[in-house]
């Protein structure tokens, strides 16, 4: 089943059933937590309630699935040759950290072109999306409620700008508004086998393949990253996990974003991110 966060002609959001073969929408009642955490037990499409009638896929707007009281948990350094491309060790444990809401954008929404960088990076990424209130870590994967896209767009210039003996400034690196990538819609866990997928992800930049890789190279799969960070903070019923990216990334390239650029983000089996770089304007 795949769910999706909906606006159509501006009149507000909804969560919707999208059937991709039929081109439509159909609209569904209550908020996320209400019917998440049967969705994420299995119960498939028994756990909604439809609430209204169905619209055309082409007339909605995709919007990142995720509400904004959510947040967006982003982990770092989790496949080894994208390690190499920073020329950094393997560390003995995840990475983590926090992502800002406002940088999050749809499916086709443009990238902003923040005015602060000027080596903007693309990074493509599965994201869990966590269903549940409750995290049993010794069963992460039962929280899942499914996967779905992103592009964790980074300001790398700004990432190293970090005082000496402070460390890299994630947050300027991360966060800027406007820039990543979430969606097109969650696929629901009982699409993929039982435990951590293994999916192939791939990104391009104006058709040219710029990354691609397997979540199966992964260090550390879906169910420890997840036990991992609910150890040093909680999760909540619809919060977003980014899971790391493959090698292929401007920083080991030289090949950075550009306006203009059509930057197309795909995970096997979810769907693809396409998003157009926009013009850069100076603050």
């Amino acid at each position: 089943m795949k769910l999706a966060r909906c606006e159509y002609l501006g009149t507000g959001f909804f969560w919707a059933v999208v059937d991709v073969a039929q081109n439509q929408v159909t609209p569904i009642s209550g908020e996320f937590k209400d019917w998440a955490p049967a969705v994420a037990a299995g119960r498939g499409i028994s756990s909604v309630r439809i609430a209204g009638p169905s619209l055309p896929l082409s007339s909605v707007r995709l919007l990142p699935p995720i509400d904004p009281v959510n947040r967006v948990v982003v982990a770092g350094a989790n496949y080894a040759k994208h390690l190499v491309e920073f020329g950094l060790a393997a560390p003995a444990q995840p990475v983590a950290f926090l992502k800002a809401y406002g940088a999050l954008i749809g499916a086709t929404d443009p990238i902003r072109f923040p005015p602060l960088t000027e080596e903007l990076d693309h990074e493509v990424e599965l994201v869990a999306v966590i269903g549940t209130g409750e995290i049993d870590i010794n069963n992460p994967m039962a929280c899942v409620l499914g996967y779905t896209v992103g592009n964790d767009v980074s300001a790398r210039d700004l990432q190293r700008s970090g005082p000496a003996g402070i460390g890299m400034d994630l947050f300027a690196a991360k966060s800027q508004d406007q820039t990543t990538g979430l969606g097109p819609w969650i696929v629901t866990k009982d699409e993929f086998p039982q435990g951590s997928p293994k999916l192939r992800l791939s990104l391009k930049v104006n058709g040219e393949t710029r990354q691609e890789g397997n979540t199966s190279e992964m260090t550390w799969d879906v169910g420890q990253l997840i036990s991992f960070v609910q150890q040093r903070s909680s999760f909540a019923c619809g919060d977003v996990l980014f899971t790391g990216s493959p090698a292929g990334v401007g920083m080991g390239t030289g090949l950075f974003l550009k306006e203009g650029d059509v930057v197309e983000a795909s995970v096997e089996g979810i769907g693809t991110l396409r998003n157009v770089v926009s013009q850069k304007i100076l603050a």
